[in-house]
């Protein structure tokens, strides 16, 4: 769900190094699939609840992180990196309606999460520009705003993590260009980190338990200290993510999983 690197979409400063996104790979998919084999696959009988509420809740915060790093400093057309998420998530979807999910009902998968909230942060970024470059009316404002949170609202019914889900991406790309492009002086540094709370409050509030809060939370704190200037610290993986790995394991291990459950239920 990443996109190869081409030009800085908006940060005046040079764009920082996504050496830690190797690194991001191989933890989401690690934790995405204990997530789901915790969920759908082990029996109940074996106690590994925890793992779901911990391990489990670092996925989508770093694929989202992922997905608003790359959207905002590595890509050429965010747009164009949200269709390919997009098709990623058509293809899973029915996989994905094959899991035991039938208290959800209809729910579109991570990929239609992902997709929609990086066309959204990609409409604040340019809205935000628009703004500073005085070409936005108010009437125009209002209408394109009204507009968006209609979509929000809509589409917070149907995808997986619901309205809240759909906020993380534009907020990790205010927080990670404010970030990023703060100077040395307190005050800017002081404003950046104000701008960097609302993910965190939004991560906090995706989880009910404790336990989930904290993994979702400490996993954004990273996330913003890698935008803050720590992404200058993080070694290059030693074992570079093979793409085609990387875009079909989404879908992969939900057939995988779905399979599994049909055999064993005719074996039961």
């Amino acid at each position: 769900m990443t996109e190869a690197a081409s030009a800085p979409l908006a940060p005046a400063r040079p764009r920082p190094a996504s050496t830690w996104t190797g690194w991001g790979q191989w933890l989401a998919l690690i934790t995405m699939t204990i997530d789901h084999l915790a969920r759908y696959v082990v029996p109940e009988s074996w106690g590994l609840d925890w793992a779901d509420a911990s391990l489990g809740r670092i996925a989508f915060p770093l694929f989202a992180a992922m997905v608003a790093w790359h959207g905002l400093f590595n890509t050429r057309n965010p747009l164009r990196y949200a269709r390919r998420i997009l098709v990623i998530g058509l293809v899973a979807q029915l996989p994905y309606m094959l899991m035991p999910r039938a208290a959800d009902g209809l729910l579109l998968n991570i990929c239609f999460t992902l997709s929609l909230g990086l066309t959204g942060g990609t409409w604040l970024q340019a809205l935000r520009g628009r703004l500073e470059g005085g070409t936005l009316g108010g009437p125009r404002l209002a209408a394109e705003a009204g507009l968006a949170v209609a979509i929000w609202a809509a589409a917070g019914l149907w995808v997986e993590y619901s309205h809240l889900g759909l906020l993380m991406i534009p907020l990790y790309m205010v927080a990670m260009q404010n970030l990023h492009g703060a100077g040395d002086g307190l005050g800017e540094r002081l404003a950046a980190t104000a701008m960097a709370l609302p993910v965190l409050m939004v991560a906090g509030l995706m989880n009910s338990s404790d336990m989930a809060k904290s993994f979702t939370v400490a996993t954004c704190l990273v996330i913003l200290l890698l935008a803050a200037g720590a992404h200058r610290l993080a070694p290059g993986v030693p074992f570079a993510m093979p793409r085609r790995l990387w875009l079909g394991w989404y879908p992969g291990h939900f057939a995988a999983i779905a399979l599994w459950l049909w055999l064993a239920g005719g074996l039961a």
